[in-house]
């Protein structure tokens, strides 16, 4: 009985390591141009940087109730990424981005993440 326990145990850790291992896989990778709208600190146990970019336009709403602005959410890893966002808050910038199959609590709410800003004059 011990030795099926811990073949169990020992089973569940390593899909449970693979799965964290293949959430960090980046699945696209590209660019996206807007005006920074807003940079955010969210959460109530495990804090992440969150951010929005109105890349312009109009869209339809989900419940198609009407049109809504059009926003891109993203994460913020990285800190030296951080700082340039906070300082082009308000200016049009062009955002490089990876995106994962899936993100991790302590990692963001969205699976985008914003790796390099570029402002646009």
């Amino acid at each position: 009985m011990k030795r099926f326990i811990l073949k169990v145990v020992f089973v569940v850790v390593l899909l449970g390591a693979f799965f964290i291992w293949a959430c960090s896989w980046t699945y696209s990778e590209g660019t996206r141009a807007g005006q920074l709208i807003k940079i955010s600190k969210k959460g109530v146990i495990l804090k992440t940087y969150e951010g929005e970019l109105n890349l312009g336009g109009l869209r339809t709403g989900a419940a198609n109730d009407g049109l809504e602005g059009n926003l891109w959410e993203f994460s913020i890893l990285d800190e030296d990424v951080l700082k340039q966002l906070e300082a082009s808050e308000g200016k049009r910038v062009k955002l490089s981005y990876k995106e994962r199959f899936k993100s991790m609590p302590w990692q963001g709410d969205t699976n985008y993440f914003v790796v390099a800003v570029d402002v646009i004059e």
